[in-house]
């Protein structure tokens, strides 16, 4: 059993303590505020049950429903905000309508309502915090729903005290927590409207998977990300172009894109990712320089410098050239790793290179990232450049 039905079971307990307890208070009280308070927690036990019951069916999946039943929470959490709007007219109408009776507020009467108010105070809370930690929008809503409990109680304890003081607080005290009612109950019910009309995801959450997406190196341009929340699930499809023309590593790549969404962000269902490759209009070069002259190395990992070229491909002319040093040459160890890393941060679509990287680190860094490996034979950078056949351009 997860902990939020754990939580489930034990909401419903504590409001069928809760009701018990009020009931008991009031026909010992004559308090029409606690009988309302009463009724009020009774319908609570109700909600208690919709909460737990949406929780248990909510994951299943079967060929009728094969996404699953997340969505019950959201009814059910929109079922407790018509509860609370219940409530709340439970209460409004005993404040405006009920007969007019005399109040027993003794010492235990008294304390049997700070009872009330400190039992549901701290449960919301606990419930609060467990419900940020599962992303659960139903015990999300039983957290609310306990805090009108905490303020329906407290305006009954402010009530009691003053019938014991000899103040007509009662009707007061009531009008003031249907106030609070009705605004929790329609914060709940717009929420989770939003969810079953498939609104969109928060902007933060999806900011944070565009950034994912956009720092793995063979991912080109993020075209288009969508995203929407079922119970406390999460769905998202996405557009991008991949720097590959290959299907197997284009698989790859999008394997590898769900996977991190999926340690990045909690409670993801679904990923789905649509691909197709970069329509290239230039090229980036990447060639390993034995010094600032332009004399190609004959070595990867070791080459000093590395010049960056950008080719467009329409015409064949260089946009852009510049020589960098070498990062990594002080490395004793996956030298070769490292820098096949660092160019691909770089954006390089292909390498030129003198020295065999078959089945090293840096061929499959490559590979992963969608980088493509060209051997060359000229001795110097503008020969090499010269000597690019059409099909590497």
């Amino acid at each position: 059993m997860e902990a939020s039905e754990r939580m489930g079971i034990y909401s419903l307990a504590v409001n069928l303590f809760l009701a018990g307890l009020k009931a008991a208070l009031a026909v010992l009280s004559g308090s029409l505020a606690l009988a309302a308070d009463a009724v009020h927690s009774s319908v609570d036990v109700v909600g208690s049950l919709v909460v737990l019951g949406g929780l248990i069916i909510a994951r299943r999946k079967s060929k009728a429903f094969p996404y699953g039943l997340y969505k019950v929470e959201n009814v059910a959490a929109i079922v407790v905000a018509l509860l609370i709007f219940l409530a709340g007219y439970e209460i409004a109408r005993e404040a405006w309508q009920g007969a007019a009776r005399v109040v027993t507020a003794s010492p235990a009467i008294l304390a049997g309502a700070v009872l009330a108010v400190v039992i549901p105070l701290a449960f919301s809370r606990y419930e609060a915090r467990l419900a940020r930690t599962t992303n659960s929008p139903s015990l999300a809503a039983d957290s609310r729903h306990f805090q009108t409990d905490v303020l329906s109680s407290a305006v009954v304890l402010i009530a009691l005290a003053g019938s014991r003081l000899g103040w007509p607080l009662d009707r007061i005290g009531a009008a003031v927590v249907v106030i609070f009612i009705a605004r929790a109950g329609w914060e709940l019910l717009a929420d989770g409207m939003r969810v079953l009309l498939d609104a969109s995801l928060d902007a933060e959450t999806l900011t944070r998977v565009r950034g994912l997406m956009e720092d793995e190196p063979a991912v080109a341009a993020v075209k288009s990300l969508t995203g929407r929340n079922a119970g406390r699930y999460r769905f998202l499809e996405a557009e991008v172009t991949l720097r590959t023309h290959d299907l197997d590593k284009a698989h790859a790549i999008s394997q590898r894109l769900e996977e991190d969404i999926r340690r990045a962000i909690a409670h993801v269902d679904r990923v789905l990712i649509h691909y197709e490759p970069t329509a290239r209009e230039r090229l980036r070069y990447a060639i390993p320089l034995a010094n600032l002259n332009g004399a190609i190395s004959q070595h990867f990992g070791e080459a000093p410098y590395f010049a960056l070229v950008t080719i467009r491909l329409s015409d064949g002319a260089v946009e852009r050239q510049e020589i960098v040093a070498n990062p990594h040459t002080k490395l004793s160890k996956a030298k070769g790793i490292q820098v096949a890393e660092w160019l691909v941060g770089q954006k390089v679509d292909a390498v030129l290179v003198k020295e065999s990287l078959h089945s090293k680190g840096p061929e499959y860094v490559f590979a992963n990232a969608g980088v493509e490996m060209h051997d060359v034979v000229a001795d110097t950078l503008a020969a090499a450049l010269a000597a690019l056949k059409p099909e590497q351009q």
